[in-house]
């Protein structure tokens, strides 16, 4: 049961923390040299890459995620959800998404891929 959970815990943090605006902690759950891809963004490398997006570049002001289904197996964590909250342009959103997670050997992580069921947040 504990191998099949690998990464679960840490996936659920992230997710509480990016919704409380905690992005120094965040950005800790990424291994140093973490990529990170998101539609409409390039590739995002290392944790200076990841903690300025968090604070300069994305869309989303706050709000909150929720979690439909989380799998994992082995190092891979797969998550399928929902958001709902506001941009910075202060317009409303409510978006699905999937996001998939690689782990290091220490369940840091060193790839996060998302997509969206809509056109880019």
């Amino acid at each position: 049961m504990i191998g099949q959970r690998r990464g679960v815990d840490e996936v659920l943090r992230y997710y509480a923390l990016v919704d409380a605006g905690d992005i120094e902690s965040l950005v800790s759950l990424f291994s140093h040299d973490a990529e990170y891809a998101r539609p409409g963004h390039r590739l995002l490398c290392g944790r200076a890459a990841l903690e300025s997006f968090y604070r300069d570049t994305r869309v989303i002001a706050d709000g909150e995620h929720q979690i439909d289904t989380i799998l994992a197996e082995g190092n891979q964590v797969a998550v399928h959800g929902s958001f709902r909250g506001h941009l910075r342009s202060g317009d409303e959103v409510a978006v699905r998404f999937a996001d998939f997670f690689v782990l290091t050997l220490d369940n840091l992580f060193a790839r996060r891929d998302t997509f969206f069921f809509e056109p880019s947040v």
